[in-house]
């Protein structure tokens, strides 16, 4: 790199790579796959999410990951925005995720009491009460 134009080609590059990994869509939709999530029934949130992207061409893409660390709250689901948004949705069922692809990627609007945000408060009230 000798310059700032050479910086600005780097950038640009770099968000490609980006934009290739999610598919040019404005959300990624990752489910936690591993066996606590599976185990817990993510198999048929991550069908739904699949099912549900493809009917109603929804703008984002659907994948899966590994453990995501948090298994007590399994099955998981993690919105990414192209903005750098990050959305950790905790207990999903298929009839949650629905809900989340029509609030959250339709419409721009995170499903509070979804998140893992949301859980940890109903607990530390349940501590408390």
């Amino acid at each position: 790199m000798k310059s700032l134009e050479d910086l600005k080609k780097m950038r640009q590059a770099a968000l490609k790579k980006v934009e290739v990994r999610n598919g040019g869509k404005d959300y990624r939709v990752v489910v936690g796959m591993a066996t606590c999530g599976i185990a817990a029934g993510a198999r048929p949130v991550l069908n739904k999410l699949v099912e549900e992207t493809a009917q109603h061409d929804y703008n984002c893409i659907v994948t899966q990951t590994g453990c995501i660390g948090m298994c007590k709250y399994e099955p998981i689901v993690e919105v990414y925005g192209k903005d750098g948004s990050h959305t950790t949705y905790v207990y999903m069922t298929p009839e949650k995720a629905e809900r989340i692809l029509t609030e959250h990627v339709g419409k721009g609007q995170v499903v509070e009491e979804y998140t893992v945000d949301a859980a940890q408060r109903q607990e530390e009230q349940k501590v408390a009460g």
